[in-house]
């Protein structure tokens, strides 16, 4: 699969070979036209450093002559090995042209420089005329090598006049081809990028038409992309999100519906268990039969008969108003103390109760007949197996947003799959208690009602079990009925 990635890269590496190729033409043409033309100019150089060498040396010779003394002598002595360089690097100029015509213009050197010395050597002697004579002659060749200097100038011109025109035709012809070679590299680019930018752009319009599409609902029509690139692993993978879209939204028709008649269900199932609940408690007639029975012990002056009826009675007349609706926490407590009074009566000493209540924290709303079956189960599982009975606490904390109500009995304690048990709802436990309301069942009310899962919490071990019930104060029910309206 070519990438686009691979394609980018493939433009990069042409456009940079071209441009890499023109550069070295240019480079190799341009150096090999400066070399010649250095080399030319080397002559030039080569030729007038000579004549400027003798005209130093004659210079220097006529100044020693006037004024013969050790620094001008020094002077003559450097031009005179200026000018025998000058005559070495004349040796590399010869050619089949100017080969006899350099040969006399080395032995003119040669002359110049002997003439010279001959010069000193008479000064030397005293023979001041033989030094005059000497000194002319000496003049007369400097004047020569300056004009066979200027012969041989001439004579490089001409010889060399074939290779600038060469140079001049060239350099027009090169500057053609550049014009050309330009035109062509810009017609070739602008070629390989508009194909390069239409096999990435056609399937890219491709599938912005498809997303149109999409967009409109329309999730039957197939997206296919000729490409061999990112782009259409892209549109393979935007065809099956079709699919899965369009299979999406036929399960999501398919399940409205059963999930509306599931609800429906849920809420008739909820209000069937909670009449399942109460049809489990005894009838009305047995509330008012135990009202006579305990009115009649009163009196017949037993007090402590009539009372434990009363509480009794009363036990039953909220189990069978308070199921289906939300209580005060006040109410709660009003029957965990009626139904203490009856387990006080059966378990007689075997049962302590103590009770800790912050009443500044009874208007708090809470499920019918949940502290009842949460004590209820602490007295058969921690008090009744007892042969000294036991201790049953109940304390209701006051905290910032949330009640705190622990019930704490100093019992054998709860295995820890049980405790597991009763967090997850799993089990019912129904077997002994008076309401048919089980533990897990509490769990499943209370967070029902606040639509909380942390609403309890159980702690066991082998001192005793401690249950509690972190009630909110306000309701999240509550909290969005209080809200300001920001319409």
């Amino acid at each position: 699969m070519n990438s686009i990635q691979k394609k980018i890269w493939t433009l990069a590496a042409v456009v940079l070979f071209i441009m890499a190729a023109i550069w070295i033409t240019l480079t190799y043409y341009n150096q090999k036209t400066q070399d010649q033309y250095n080399d030319i100019l080397q002559r030039y150089l080569r030729m007038n450093e000579v004549t400027s060498a003798s005209q130093m040396t004659i210079t220097a010779l006529k100044k020693y002559l006037l004024a013969p003394n050790q620094s001008n002598l020094a002077q003559l002595d450097g031009s005179k090995e200026q000018i025998r360089k000058a005559r070495l690097e004349v040796i590399d100029l010869r050619n089949s042209d100017n080969d006899f015509a350099l040969t006399n213009y080395m032995n003119l050197i040669d002359s110049l420089v002997e003439t010279t010395d001959r010069s000193l050597m008479f000064l030397s002697e005293k023979e001041t005329e033989d030094s005059d004579k000497a000194f002319s002659e000496a003049t007369r060749i400097s004047k020569y090598i300056s004009d066979m200097t200027l012969t041989l100038l001439d004579t490089e011109l001409k010889t060399y006049d074939r290779f600038y025109r060469g140079i001049i035709e060239q350099s027009s012809d090169l500057k053609k081809m550049g014009i050309w070679l330009l035109l062509l590299i810009t017609f070739l680019l602008i070629l390989f990028t508009y194909m390069f930018t239409l096999s990435i752009t056609r399937p890219v319009q491709k599938l912005t038409q498809a997303a149109k599409e999409l967009s409109r609902g329309r999730f039957d029509l197939r997206i296919e992309v000729e490409s061999n690139d990112e782009i259409s692993f892209l549109a393979k993978m935007f065809d099956r999100m079709r699919i899965n879209i369009n299979n999406l939204i036929s399960e999501i028709q398919q399940k409205a519906q059963l999930e509306n008649e599931l609800q429906q269900s849920k809420l008739l199932l909820q209000e069937s268990q909670l009449r399942s609940l109460q049809s489990q408690i005894n009838p009305h007639f047995l509330f008012n039969t135990l009202d006579t029975l305990s009115k009649k012990a009163y009196l017949e002056g037993s007090e402590e008969t009539s009372d434990l009826l009363a509480s009794v009675a009363g036990l039953l007349r909220y189990n069978l108003k308070r199921l289906d609706r939300s209580v005060t926490l006040y109410e709660e407590v009003k029957v965990l103390k009626q139904y203490m009074e009856i387990q006080k009566a059966r378990f007689t000493d075997r049962l302590r109760f103590h009770a800790d209540v912050d009443e500044t924290c009874l208007q708090v709303q809470i499920p019918g007949l949940t502290l009842q079956p949460i004590v209820e189960n602490a007295v058969i599982h921690a008090i009744e197996p007892m042969e000294d009975g036991g201790s049953l606490t109940f304390r209701i904390i006051d905290g910032e947003e949330r009640v705190s109500v622990e019930i704490e009995d100093d019992g054998p304690g709860m295995a820890e799959l049980k405790i597991k048990q009763i967090l997850e709802e799993h089990v019912v436990e129904t077997e002994g208690h008076s309401t048919g309301i089980g533990f897990s069942n509490v769990v499943r009310r209370l967070r029902l009602f606040y639509g909380l899962d942390d609403i309890i919490e159980i702690e066991s071990g082998t001192g005793g079990t401690k249950v509690t019930l972190k009630i909110p104060k306000i309701r999240a029910v509550e909290k969005v009925d209080k809200a300001p309206d920001r319409g």
